[in-house]
């Protein structure tokens, strides 16, 4: 599945993941391959994920790589998830 982070001032990441953690508003949520379509607000947390091959885009210097996770701060946001394409707009 593919996950593209864009914050304000630029795209942070693009680039195929098999699994993404989202500090959403009710509490954190994963999202697997063949998800559900879903629409979600985003609040201050960490936003997680493993990636399955190289990046086509990715501001490493934004992100903490722990255990084979990569991991990025934000202050809330909003996810779209449809047809196994993931967009987070983080501030």
């Amino acid at each position: 599945m593919i996950l593209e982070i864009v914050t304000p001032e630029a795209i942070l990441y693009r680039g195929k993941v098999k699994i993404v953690t989202l500090p959403g508003v009710k509490g954190s949520f994963q999202i697997l391959e063949n998800h559900a379509p879903i629409v979600s607000l985003l609040e201050k947390g960490t936003l997680s994920f493993k990636e399955s091959e190289s990046p086509a885009v990715f501001m490493q210097e934004h992100f903490i790589q722990e255990k084979g996770e990569y991991a990025l701060p934000i202050e809330g946001g909003v996810v779209e998830q449809k047809d196994n394409r993931i967009i987070v707009l983080a501030q």
